[in-house]
């Protein structure tokens, strides 16, 4: 799903690169953006927690409720994405062998869509909620945006 912009809300400053914006207490969440930390060698991705500040001012430009997060949001050259396409985007970005699982976006509508907002609605019970966001790995503090 490709996210557009609410006209009432101002983009904010964007790091130069694709950003991963999380649930940092979503185990499943955390989980996405630790895989993607672990097969990016070349370090292409930034990322922020939805809870934190630039989390929070995207949420709202993107008109997602921003207390209920039931999306990730992949930005890859300055389009924005949810549900399994950001899945998808963020993967089309790692090398070989993650690449192949890009093709998560060839998965139809509606039926992709249901799937996605049932995991994401049940994702704490599914998966678990830590009490505190994601700490990053030392080598990848200055990946992460507060």
């Amino acid at each position: 799903m490709k996210l557009l912009a609410d006209s009432e809300n101002t983009l904010p400053s964007l790091p130069d690169g694709p950003l991963i914006v999380f649930d940092g207490v979503c185990v499943l969440c955390s989980r996405f953006a630790r895989f993607v930390i672990e097969h990016d060698p070349d370090r292409n991705f930034y990322f922020t927690t939805a809870q934190g500040e630039l989390g929070q001012a995207l949420y709202r430009y993107f008109d997602l409720d921003t207390t209920n997060f039931e999306t990730n949001i992949v930005i890859v050259d300055g389009n924005a994405w949810g549900e399994l396409d950001a899945f998808a985007h963020a993967m089309a970005r790692l090398p070989y062998p993650y690449q192949w699982l890009k093709i998560v976006r060839w998965i139809p509508e509606p039926l992709s869509g249901w799937l996605y907002r049932r995991i994401a609605r049940n994702r704490y019970q599914l998966f678990g909620k830590t009490e505190t966001c994601m700490i990053p790995p030392t080598d990848w503090q200055d990946r992460f945006i507060s």
